[in-house]
């Protein structure tokens, strides 16, 4: 292997003129590091972050802390030195004092990365394992301004807060070393704590809903985001097709794909409706996305629900 001698009179700006590795500043071999640390998703993934952080609020929740947040009614449950009796004199009702909590919790992100979440339909469409990663991404961007901890569910790397932890994470998705499995990760989550999960979601809906109540079992709420492409809902397929299996080997054929067009739509809204009920059973929620829209409000939906804030309207119906 040649090897490239800096004589000892080059200086390292003299060394740069010809291209070579020595003409590198500390500064620019950082923005080097930096740029490989920070895959083109997370670039994307950050953008679409500041864009819906201008138009929403925090995941601000009552709570220990001593940071107000608001006066409520007084509640015959609640003690009476909870009262704001400078606030109460002011009308004849009783208020208590809230304040926000300050206390950092950990969500769990999880996205599929399975063979069937790399299938796109168009050269413009992106994968649905992109958009997942992209929409992850960003839900945890947001969560690291907001000062909380993100961790990876089902994967070794451990829960942290901050840039560090979002760039940890996007290398992680972005090296390919993130699990394959189709289902939900069934390792035990801390008590009370957030997850938020990322998939087509197109196995048994029974399956999915025990996945989730062993973790509800606990205390975890979460929040389930379906990402389809729009031809997985729109079935566009005319004439003679031949549908091929991707994690299983199955073909199956139709003559006139057409014909079958309404029936599968029948079919698609009600495994919709056994994933939205299976849920809301446990206290979850169930989002959908399609990949030819901006994602932006998909990360919108799930930032509500992280919030405990209403599901904007249009993220809950199919597209």
């Amino acid at each position: 292997m040649a090897r490239h001698t800096r004589p000892d009179h080059e200086t390292p700006a003299q060394a740069g003129r010809d291209g070579s590795v020595y003409g590198r500043t500390p500064q620019r071999r950082e923005a080097e590091e930096l740029a490989d640390a920070l895959p083109p998703l997370l670039v994307e993934a950050e953008r679409i972050a500041a864009t819906v952080a201008p138009g929403m609020h925090g995941r601000r929740r009552t709570g220990p802390g001593e940071t107000f947040w608001q006066f409520r009614r007084y509640e015959q449950t609640d003690s009476a030195h909870l009262v704001d009796w400078r606030q109460s004199a002011r009308s004849d009702k009783l208020y208590v004092r809230e304040h926000e909590w300050e206390a950092a919790e950990t969500v769990w992100l999880w996205r599929d990365a399975s063979a069937s979440m790399a299938y796109t339909s168009g050269k413009r469409t992106p994968t649905k394992q992109d958009r997942a990663t992209v929409i992850t991404l960003a839900v945890a961007t947001l969560l690291v301004r907001a000062g909380e901890r993100i961790g990876a569910l089902g994967e070794p790397l451990p829960p942290a807060t901050g840039r560090t932890a979002l760039r940890r994470l996007a290398h992680h998705y972005g090296s390919g070393s993130a699990s394959s499995a189709s289902d939900i990760p069934d390792a035990a989550l801390p008590r009370f704590s957030r997850a938020v999960m990322v998939s087509d979601f197109l196995s048994d809906p029974a399956d999915i809903a025990a996945r989730i109540q062993s973790h509800a079992t606990a205390g975890v709420r979460g929040h389930l985001l379906q990402v389809l492409d729009p031809a997985e809902e729109d079935l566009p397929f005319s004439g003679r097709t031949e549908f091929e299996g991707v994690e299983e080997d199955q073909r199956l054929t139709f003559g006139r794909t057409e014909t079958v067009r309404g029936a599968y739509h029948a079919r698609l809204e009600a495994h919709r409706a056994s994933l939205r009920a299976g849920a809301r059973r446990f206290g979850w929620t169930f989002t959908t996305h399609r990949t030819d829209r901006p994602p932006q409000t998909a990360v919108l939906a799930l930032h509500a629900a992280l919030s405990g804030a209403p599901i904007p309207q249009a993220a809950t119906s199919a597209g």
